[in-house]
């Protein structure tokens, strides 16, 4: 086996690897990241979970709870290669964080548990990598559980993401017996013996040759459907040689048309330097993907990553931290060095780049600069937010920064001293601004400060840094789910006319509006948040509403659609078409049809039939007996989509209205003699049944 090789490291981008480590929670994503770094010589002991010893969970809400919280970078090399890798949350609550991490990154490996296979969370963050065009390999892990098979999991990829494996490792012994794989590119062995640090490479076994050779078999013909260079010399010679079946297996993970499989068993340190030699070997550089697009006064540019070209960078993750306050960077083009000026082209003002650090979790080595393709920290920015682009004040550019989720859960937080209300805002505020997916306001009506975030779990965890970063014991409500408001059926032809007159110019304006449902499925409304949901058409001819008022009118409409008339929930799933309006020489102002357009928004929602949603989640349970789970399922209003036997227990899927799902845990865990566990993942919107009742505001 290739050992680590640190020599003729030039970390020029073609030798950069950008890849995240993307799983459904509990699958071994913080394991494997661990071994990564014991394997490539970061690291000289090998960090546990259970021990609390991980490099990549360093803070101490993580060691506690065993979970990751926070996307951790590491930076290693191996083969020659640099790779930087971002340990992600396999949480639902923390599904902005692995959002933020994809941004930036080129590539993935994606965990998938080896009895479980394609669990809920792991599908998300599928789809959020299909979002930013992540490229992806695949490692099945935990093989050597009981009730683990490559073949099930491998059958669960292709039927839950609609992807074609590739698999290129068969597995040495099952469950506890499990020691090694066949690497069928090279037909090799590659065996790890317990107590051994590296594996021991040898001639593939005698009862596996068979099995070996109809496996490489099945390789190369699925590689051959997709490649049409393999497709050539498989239909010459009816095989593909070692040399183009893994140019063929680089070309399809680089487009993205296969994904190639190996396994192991992180825990065991099995399967690691294979999976290394995968990642150099598959995923792409940053001089594979595409030359990263921004704006400059409305035209879009182009920047290749370049070390010569004009320095383009994104931050995407801020923390503070005693060594100072810390800027996560991708750096896209160009070449930035300690103590350059940098402009915040999307706040149009300048920092000065104090120190530039190589990662590992939340040690720090300083480096001189930092070349396109690299992913480091700065220290020295004072203002730069997450998703800020950061350029070359010459060149400005302004990169699209990672979209930021709505939140869904809300609780009151207050002090029991007026003295510490200094304190808590300022704490709130240094929260919001390391993780954008927390939202502070102040309730108009109770002058409470509100915390909202993405779930149960994820303001437990805020509420819990505040207590310790902060030294306070804040109180904390109950925490409240948002809702939102949408149109059954709506109104045509509602024509409202706003007339002003208060001595001097007064203000008028008439607009005539249809308002309709947007076209959503029956049973479940998604939606992404605060009346984004919204789509306004003018159909006025011959000038009667002049275009700047049209567009006013559009304003005034969005102004509505903040407060909706059942509860004073945001509205969302509306079309509104202007059809006809009427102007006064004299008064007409875009500030009056503003308002009018806000009013008769208004009125037409009044008269409109209403419905008031709420946020759902799939909740996915793991239980020995579903006895009793089924019923107390039902009693939260959950709706059961399918139940499956698998490996001893038994997996309910159902989908439940997130308020029911607040202190689940317990109650399940009480149930089931603390043996059931669930997760959950977001859902979209659903209709509130009567039977429910009007829930609290």
């Amino acid at each position: 086996m290739r050992a680590n090789l640190h020599r003729h490291l030039t970390d020029t981008p073609a030798d950069v690897r950008n890849l995240g480590i993307l799983a459904h929670v509990d699958a071994g994503k913080t394991t494997i990241t661990e071994r990564i770094l014991y394997a490539t010589g970061t690291t000289y002991k090998r960090g546990e979970v259970h021990d609390g010893t991980t490099v990549t969970d360093f803070d101490s809400q993580e060691r506690d709870g065993g979970i990751t919280i926070f996307a951790a970078a590491v930076s290693c090399a191996w083969d020659g290669h640099r790779i930087n890798l971002i340990d992600t949350p396999g949480h639902v609550d923390f599904s902005d964080e692995v959002e933020r991490s994809l941004r930036v990154l080129d590539g993935a490996v994606a965990v998938f548990d080896g009895v479980a296979g394609v669990e809920p969370q792991s599908e998300s963050v599928w789809r959020q990598a299909d979002r930013y065009e992540a490229r992806r390999i695949a490692f099945v892990n935990k093989l050597d559980r009981a009730g683990a098979d490559l073949d099930t999991a491998v059958e669960s990829i292709r039927a839950r993401l609609h992807v074609t494996p590739l698999v290129v490792q068969l597995p040495i012994g099952r469950e506890d017996g499990f020691v090694g794989v066949v690497d069928l590119l090279r037909m090799r062995a590659l065996v790890w013996a317990d107590g051994r640090g590296t594996c021991e490479e040898g001639p593939v076994p005698d009862s596996l040759r068979e099995e070996s050779h109809r496996r490489r078999r099945v390789l190369e013909e699925a590689v051959a459907e997709l490649h049409p260079i393999a497709l050539e010399e498989f239909c010459a010679e009816s095989a593909i040689s070692e040399r183009t079946l893994a140019a063929a297996l680089r070309d399809l993970t680089r487009t993205g048309e296969g994904v190639v499989v190996l396994c192991g068993s992180a825990y065991r340190n099995r399967g690691i330097e294979p999976l290394l030699d995968a990642v150099v070997s598959y995923l792409p550089s940053p001089l594979d993907m595409p030359a990263v697009r921004g704006s400059q006064d409305g035209t879009e540019q182009e920047r290749a990553a370049d070390p010569a070209e004009p320095f383009a960078a994104l931050a995407f993750k801020v923390s503070s931290t005693a060594t100072g306050r810390l800027t996560y960077l991708r750096v896209y083009s160009g070449t930035v060095e300690k103590g350059d000026t940098v402009l915040d082209a999307g706040a149009r003002r300048t920092e000065r780049i104090g120190r530039i650090l190589r990662v590992q979790a939340d040690r720090h080595t300083e480096v001189d600069r930092a070349v396109a393709g690299d992913i480091v920290a700065v220290i020295g920015l004072k203002t730069a937010r997450a998703g800020a682009t950061l350029c070359t004040p010459a060149a400005p550019l302004v990169l699209e920064p990672p979209s930021t989720a709505v939140p869904v859960v809300s609780v009151a937080v207050e002090v029991r001293r007026s003295t510490d209300t200094g304190r808590l805002a300022s704490a709130l505020a240094r929260l919001v601004e390391e993780d954008p997916s927390l939202v502070v306001r102040a309730d108009a009506e109770t002058g409470q400060t509100v915390l909202s975030g993405m779930g149960e779990l994820h303001l437990e965890v805020a509420v819990e840094k505040i207590r310790r970063t902060h030294g306070l014991e804040p109180i904390v409500g109950r925490p409240r789910v948002t809702y939102r408001e949408a149109m059954v059926r709506g109104v045509s032809g509602l024509v409202y006319r706003h007339v002003k007159q208060d001595g001097g110019a007064g203000q008028f304006a008439q607009v005539v509006l249809d308002v309709a449902p947007l076209e959503v499925t029956p049973d479940l409304v998604r939606d992404d948040g605060g009346g984004a949901d919204f789509l306004f058409h003018s159909t006025v001819v011959g000038g009667r509403v002049p275009r700047e008022y049209v567009r006013a009118v559009e304003a005034g409409c969005r102004d509505a659609l903040v407060e909706g008339p059942i509860g004073g929930h945001p509205v969302t799933g509306l079309r509104v078409t202007l059809t006809d309006g009427a102007t006064h020489p004299k008064d007409s102002s875009e500030m009056a049809f503003r308002t009018a357009g806000r009013l008769a928004l208004r009125e037409a929602l009044r008269a409109s039939a209403m419905v008031l949603l709420e946020p759902v989640a799939e909740v996915t349970v793991t239980v020995p007996d579903a006895a009793g789970v089924l019923g107390d399922l039902a009693a939260r209003r959950g709706r059961i989509s399918g139940s499956t036997a698998r490996a001893g227990t038994v997996v309910i899927t159902a989908i439940v209205p997130l308020a029911e799902t607040f202190g689940y845990a317990t109650r399940l865990r009480s149930r089931t003699q603390g043996q059931g566990n669930f997760t959950t993942r977001a859902a979209g919107y659903a209709p509130v049944p009567a039977s429910a009742g009007k829930p609290a505001c």
